[in-house]
């Protein structure tokens, strides 16, 4: 037995190094090796990195949204579970408008990536067009509207629906899904144009302007592939974001509205801001960059350590330290969501001042794995109905490119949080590595120390080490690798263990 569990000793510290080298020293070299990636310093083209990102998701987005499609398991949804029910969509258009992106920029430069992302991405992209099309999916805006939930208002849903089928159409040439894609463009435009104040209700009751602007840009882009001129219905969409619409402090649109009396309320807040600006410049140029010029006035932040956008304008004294499910966490101001977001958003005003700051600090979070897991937004998706949605919200960010001229080169900053986060990586795979070393020299000096049942331990060790190695291979990695750690605290020699047993009887023999 004592054999035995001096291979478990073995076996330990070789998983310590290994988990080092797997979680901690490779994510450091990467991060390091993207940091300096061209595409994130200019819009000449996106991220090389962001191609090789692409590519192992792309496989894992597939099966995933198969078995979710098959399952029927988003039918049964209650309402209130905001990322279960809005992010499965979410984050498959999210996907979607990043495989779009990468593609036309392979068209222009195929060094970018050796296929087409369209070709090796094509099931991919078959299973998140099902996804999106899927009524199981719909079944939480079916219960707030009822079956003629694609009729009236509804509009968040209808907006991602109309982005997913046009860019699955854009991306295959299939237009199996046209018919439906033009009902809903010329419906959802029509509603919005006759409302009073050229606002529509999500859920009922409530009316987020900043989902109207995505909406808008929605039904643009669709007539690239159906055909159709909405040219004259955004010149009159603008009306939205205009007069009670807006935050008095900033000049941007409130965050909530009444699409009943125009009358808009609360703050601007960064959340829905950057996502909004990134399609503001497709509809109304001068507009978004006087946008663009306010919110980087009342919203950007650049200090030694850290660099983003606020959740709310640094006018406000609250709001700093927070979390939500829109926003995400909230520190010292700082809206995670809306510096993640913020990258796209500067990306797409040519703000790369902004943009490669923004950029190396989501880098240093990510926490890039062998497989291509980025484990950093993988740990703020909902891993049982949406585990991809961080990592195609990041993905979408990156791919982002310049449409606005006039913007700022990067001047090479880096915020201190990037360096302290690379050294995280190599500090904590350091320490995993010392206490290998550790281990077998603690080992050769209690050898002739009493292991404590012996065959209870072997029992737990094997069961960790087993369940863990399964549980980091095939389902989760950030339990499969607390499990596996977990077998590092076994074997236990000595008295540490004599409140469980009769010690004294350790030294009968069997």
């Amino acid at each position: 037995m004592e054999k035995k569990l001096n291979w478990c000793i073995y076996t330990n510290v070789a998983l310590l190094i290994v988990l080092a080298f797997y979680f901690f020293f490779y994510p450091a070299v990467i991060i390091i090796r993207d940091l300096n990636d061209p595409g994130l310093k200019s819009g000449d083209a996106p991220p090389r990195f962001a191609y090789s990102w692409h590519r192992s998701l792309s496989a894992k987005y597939e099966k995933w949204a198969r078995e979710r499609v098959a399952s029927g398991a988003a039918a049964d949804m209650n309402i209130q579970d905001i990322s279960g029910t809005e992010w499965p969509v979410f984050g498959t258009v999210f996907y979607l408008w990043a495989t779009e992106s990468l593609q036309e920029a392979w068209e222009k430069d195929t060094s970018l990536s050796q296929v087409a992302p369209k070709e090796y991405a094509h099931g991919a992209i078959e299973a998140s067009a099902a996804l999106v099309n899927d009524p199981n999916h719909a079944g939480w805006v079916r219960k707030h509207w009822g079956d003629d939930y694609l009729s009236q208002e509804n509009l968040f849903y209808r907006m991602l629906l109309i982005s997913g089928l046009t860019s699955y159409q854009k991306l295959t040439g299939d237009n199996k899904y046209e018919s439906l894609l033009r009902k809903q463009v010329e419906s959802l435009a029509n509603e919005l144009d006759q409302s009073p104040y050229g606002l529509l209700d999500d859920y009922p009751g409530q009316c987020y302007p900043v989902d109207i602007l995505p909406a808008i840009a929605a039904i643009y882009r669709a007539d690239g592939v159906l055909g159709t001129d909405h040219t004259e219905f955004v010149r009159r969409a603008i009306r939205a974001f205009q007069g009670n619409a807006v935050d008095d402090i900033t000049g941007l649109p409130t965050y909530t509205a009444d699409s009943r009396t125009g009358q808009g309320f609360g703050p601007a807040r960064g959340v829905g801001i950057t996502f909004m600006l990134i399609w503001a410049p497709q509809l109304w140029e001068d507009t978004a960059k006087d946008w663009y010029a306010s919110y980087d006035h009342h919203f950007w932040q650049r200090e030694w350590a850290t660099a983003g956008f606020r959740e709310f304008s640094k006018e406000l004294p609250y709001g700093k330290w927070f979390i939500d499910v829109d926003a995400g966490p909230v520190m010292g101001g700082y809206g995670t969501a809306a510096s993640a977001f913020g990258i796209g958003t500067a990306r797409t005003y040519g703000r790369f001042d902004q943009a490669y700051p923004l950029s190396a600090e989501a880098l240093a979070a990510s926490w890039p794995l062998p497989d291509g897991t980025l484990l950093g937004p993988r740990m703020f998706s909902n891993l049982s109905d949406a585990p991809y949605v961080g990592e195609t919200a990041l993905l979408f960010s990156l791919t982002r490119q310049p449409i606005v001229d006039g913007g700022a080169p990067s001047d090479g900053y880096i915020p201190a949080a990037v360096y302290f986060g690379i050294l995280f990586y190599l500090v904590c795979g350091g320490l995993l590595v010392w206490r290998a070393v550790f281990l077998l020299k603690r080992r050769r000096k209690l050898a002739g120390n009493l292991i404590p049942q012996p065959k209870l331990q072997l029992f737990l060790w094997v069961a960790l080490f087993a369940t863990g190695l399964v549980m980091l291979i095939f389902f989760n990695k950030v339990i499969g690798a607390l499990l596996l750690f977990l077998t590092q605290t076994l074997p236990v020699r000595g008295k540490i263990w004599s409140w469980l047993i009769d010690y004294d009887a350790l030294k009968q023999p069997d």
